[in-house]
């Protein structure tokens, strides 16, 4: 099988899984049975290109690295979009059309993702994207739609890149209820935090994180904990069944840690972490994202400054954790790549069951008035 493939945001993240396809070719055709194509590069600010016979993506990517443009910029995004999916009707039938959707997050209404996912989808295309925004703002509304259209709708880099969190609870814990989560999720503030410990200023340690180009110029997102808030609602409305948005988890950044609360926290045996949290309560699902001093035996307090955790409670096998020592563009181009290995395999295969009814009735206590 040959997946045509159309790219919907063409930055760095979609440039490197341009990349590792290539690189990984051979061994996707011999040991998954498929290959790919690129039609269409759609992109903000770079223009838009289509060649339904496919076309040199990886030229492609060095152009627009070296500062190059794919078109005549000015159409929107969405409107290229519907272009490239009637163009790719008879693929979409034949279900080898997958819109890969790297767009930039948008943390008040998962806008524009959302719509892209629901267009692709009701064009008969699968969708596999990196975005936080469908999955956090919109999972149970775009899983029906796939689930209709026999299409897919996956999203394994959205959390911790390429680290299966969520294919791990769709496809290898039959039976088992997910009753809380609990983690690190966002790699700028948990270096901040640690950097502070060894006497480093908090700006300094944003602006190390800056040059890495892990953190954006404006850090808003990640140190006042929307990143984080994100991923946390992405989590609960997938493994819980919770129905909320970043919104509506309750959220504390880390602007307002001091050296001071840093120091006593170590004198006391403790490390201060960004946690991500998630459980049901009587009342539903409670979601929350604040600083917490954790001591030091706790699995999230050992993390170094550039790993994550995600720890999830579970009915069966009690907690059971999954760790990520070090992130980059690789391990997010490859989450896209893991989850078109999973189309390849079958369109339904390794769905996860529906929620229990008591959860898909479930709202997070004192959730905010929506906008």
């Amino acid at each position: 099988m040959t997946f045509d493939l159309i790219l919907l945001g063409f930055g760095n993240v979609a440039r490197r899984f341009v990349t590792l396809v290539h690189e990984r070719r051979r061994a996707l055709a011999r040991d998954h049975g498929f290959d790919v194509r690129v039609v269409s590069v759609i992109t903000r600010r770079h223009g838009a290109i289509h060649d339904i016979d496919g076309l040199n993506a990886r030229a492609l990517a060095a152009s627009v690295a070296g500062g190059g443009t794919l078109g005549v910029a000015g159409a929107a995004p969405i409107a290229e979009l519907r272009k490239a999916l009637a163009a790719g009707r008879r693929a979409a039938r034949e279900g080898r059309l997958v819109v890969i959707e790297t767009t930039t997050l948008d943390v008040e209404r998962g806008e524009p993702a959302t719509t892209h996912v629901r267009t692709a989808l009701a064009a008969g295309a699968h969708v596999v994207t990196a975005n936080k925004g469908p999955a956090a703002f919109a999972w149970k509304t775009l899983d029906r739609r796939a689930a209709r259209a026999g299409r897919r709708f996956l999203f394994e880099g959205a959390v911790m890149d390429g680290v299966p969190v969520f294919a791990l609870v769709r496809e290898t814990l039959p039976a088992v209820t997910i009753t809380g989560i609990r983690g690190v999720v966002n790699t700028t503030t948990n270096f901040i935090l640690s950097a502070m410990e060894q006497g480093q200023a908090f700006e300094a340690a944003l602006a190390e994180m800056q040059r890495a180009g892990i953190a954006e110029a404006d850090p808003t997102l990640d140190v006042d904990g929307w990143d984080a808030a994100a991923k946390t609602a992405a989590l609960a409305n997938v493994l819980l069944g919770a129905g909320i948005t970043a919104r509506d988890v309750d959220r504390t950044g880390i602007r307002g840690i001091t050296a001071e609360r840093i120091r006593k926290a170590l004198a006391a045996g403790a490390r201060v972490k960004l946690v991500a949290s998630a459980a049901r309560t009587g009342e539903g699902v409670a979601a929350s994202v604040r600083p917490v001093d954790l001591p030091e035996r706790d699995l999230l307090a050992q993390l170094g400054p550039d790993e994550n955790a995600i720890v999830l409670a579970t009915d069966l096998l009690g907690e059971m954790a999954v760790v990520q020592r070090g992130s980059g563009l690789v391990q997010t181009a490859y989450a896209l790549l893991a989850d078109l290995t999973t189309i390849a395999r079958g369109p339904h295969e390794g769905r996860r069951r529906p929620a229990p009814r008591s959860a898909r009735r479930d709202r997070t206590r004192g959730r905010r008035d929506r906008r």
